[in-house]
């Protein structure tokens, strides 16, 4: 636009400059043509106003078409901002239904792991109450037989009998037996079976305290995994 304009004023000042050389050559006529020489310098100005008047209107015009070409390159920027505008939303809902499901199944699965921890509790508590029910049995029980031994020691002592004194006697026909010596081997077979009894029982004992114990172990680190997976759903729910 700029040179159109510079052009434009050079043929104005090309031409006014022919105009002004006219006007000074015919300055150098005589008195009497006065008069007409002030009409051609009237149309001059007339023609300046004219050719300035259409410069002027042309720039206006020129200016126009700019500015609408702005404005369509305004409006045209308008509509890609608003296409990535949409877009980027699009996203943005995607994103959103991705974490709403995410949300979703992750609660599913912390409720359904909370469910299955909270069912094997209670299955270890059961198992537990059962073991220590056992236990506390097993140490009546245990307890009752040394009571007895106890007394049957202290009131049998004399009736007591080695294996090999026992199978000695057992060999001999029941008639032919003293009395003490009759005691003492009905003695050593009531006896026996219980002494072995109570082995029996103490060795159950012990294998039950260590099941007792392991089971604690596993409850404890059952329930610290289960802590720690309640902890880790909060906070990724956190920070979706």
């Amino acid at each position: 636009m700029s040179r159109k304009i510079s052009k434009e004023s050079k043929k104005v000042n090309i031409s006014s400059s022919l105009e002004s050389e006219d006007i000074s050559l015919e300055t150098t006529v005589p008195t009497d043509d006065i008069s007409s020489s002030e009409e051609q310098e009237g149309k001059v100005k007339i023609t300046r106003q004219l050719i300035e008047r259409k410069e002027l209107l042309h720039n206006i015009q020129l200016l126009k078409i700019e500015l609408s070409q702005k404005n369509m390159m305004i409006d045209n920027l308008k509509v890609d901002y608003l296409t990535k505008i949409e877009e980027l939303e699009e996203k943005l809902n995607d994103a959103l239904h991705q974490k709403q499901l995410l949300t979703l199944r992750l609660d599913n699965q912390l409720t359904f792991q909370q469910k299955d921890a909270r069912k094997y509790q209670e299955l270890m508590k059961q198992e537990m109450e059962t073991i220590l029910l056992r236990q506390k049995q097993l140490e009546e029980t245990n307890h009752q037989l040394r009571e007895k031994a106890g007394d049957v020691r202290r009131n049998l002592r004399d009736f007591e009998l080695t294996e090999e004194q026992y199978m000695k006697l057992k060999a001999f026909p029941e008639d032919q037996l003293s009395i003490p010596e009759y005691v003492s081997v009905r003695f050593y077979e009531l006896v026996n079976p219980l002494r072995k009894e109570i082995c029996e029982l103490q060795v159950k004992k012990n294998d039950l305290l260590e099941e007792l114990s392991t089971n604690k172990d596993q409850l404890k680190q059952l329930t610290e995994v289960c802590m720690v997976l309640i902890a880790g759903g909060k906070k990724l729910q956190l920070f979706l």
